[in-house]
């Protein structure tokens, strides 16, 4: 039974002691609203579904941000959390002032509509989406804060859309490429020749060290990976000889075994080789400021399906997780059948 008391203060205070339950109180307004409460959270209790909400309903969201991005985030990999300071901010804007307790699926929905409205990308959206939900996933099973439900589970998500679909276009690989080759640090360029050659991402690409490329055998085997499995990556021979280039670095220091390596960092420590803002300036310089870092290797996807090759061999050169990513580029395949249609209808 309930123990309802008069504060000084003029409110109300339950506190419920019932065995095999700790001890919980919540003070209230008014005697009445002390009762319901009272009421509903000993009928959990013998239901045996009583949550103590007074944590979730006390701690903002911008407190479990910070906890989040002090204790989760650095459990993630290096290149997911560089993205996830700007979501982060994102959605502290948004969720800041709320408790835990008080987000729910409408608000959730809300914020959803009004990245959209904003001109987010329907993945970003996702993304952001995903993180809330990791969030309230955390303070559940981790965190143990008393709450019933993640309130981002059964909201719609945005449809993720087909994808970008830029291809370097006549003349622009050539354009690209010497220019990247004339940049004062000759990384720049030997990047981005190796992804234009490989497919390879870009975090991928900074991350690869002396002793993971294997230049008799032609192959880079990686082992830091977005979906966390290992692969292998055959090298053409212009990646080979890029490869041999900047391995071959003169001004390469003594301490790392990165290929691509920063400058030293406060714990003197090399980091990968930030290149986004010179990106960026060619880019912009060449008139191709549309043009993602990511397209390299859409365009080398592309290229490979176009040569003749199998979806798996596709797929273990790109590491891509599953065939349903490589379905955007059957069009391509399409194309290659007509010409070959058009072959048998000259023979006939």
């Amino acid at each position: 039974m309930a123990t309802i008391t008069k504060t000084p203060a003029g409110t109300w205070k339950a506190i419920i002691r019932r065995a095999g339950w700790p001890t919980t109180g919540k003070t209230f307004r008014t005697k009445r609203d002390a009762e319901d409460w009272s009421r509903t959270a000993e009928d959990e209790m013998v239901r045996g579904v009583f949550i103590q909400r007074s944590p979730s309903e006390k701690m903002l969201v911008s407190k479990a941000l910070e906890r989040y991005t002090k204790d989760v985030v650095p459990t993630k990999k290096e290149s997911t959390q560089r993205r996830e300071g700007a979501r982060i901010r994102e959605i502290t804007a948004y969720f800041g002032k709320y408790s835990l307790a008080a987000v729910t699926p409408d608000l959730v929905a809300k914020f959803r509509d009004k990245r959209l409205e904003q001109g987010k990308a329907n993945n970003s959206v996702r993304l952001e989406l995903a993180l809330l939900s990791h969030l309230f996933n955390v303070a559940i099973r981790e965190w143990h804060i008393g709450l019933a439900y993640n309130p981002v589970t059964n909201i719609r998500k945005p449809n993720p859309g087909n994808g970008r679909n830029r291809r370097l276009e006549k003349n622009e690989e050539q354009k690209l490429l010497t220019a990247v080759d004339q940049h004062s640090n000759p990384m720049l360029g030997w990047i981005v020749r190796i992804a234009l050659e490989t497919g390879m991402r870009q975090s991928e690409i900074v991350s690869i060290r002396r002793s993971q490329v294997d230049l008799k055998n032609r192959v880079v085997r990686l082992h830091d990976t977005k979906n966390s499995e290992s692969r292998t990556v055959p090298l053409s021979k212009a990646a080979t000889g890029t490869f041999k280039q900047a391995i071959s670095n003169p001004l390469h220091p003594i301490g790392t075994d990165l290929i691509f390596f920063g400058e030293p960092g406060k714990d003197g420590k090399r980091g990968p080789y930030q290149f986004s803002k010179s990106w960026q300036l060619i880019k912009k310089k060449l008139g191709m400021a549309d043009f993602h870092f990511h397209d390299l290797r859409h365009e080398t996807v592309s290229r490979l399906v176009t040569a003749g090759l199998s979806d798996q061999q596709v797929a273990s050169i790109s590491g891509h997780k599953s065939m349903q990513m490589l379905k955007r580029y059957s069009h391509l395949r399409s194309e290659d059948l007509v010409s070959a249609l058009d072959k048998i209808s000259n023979n006939d």
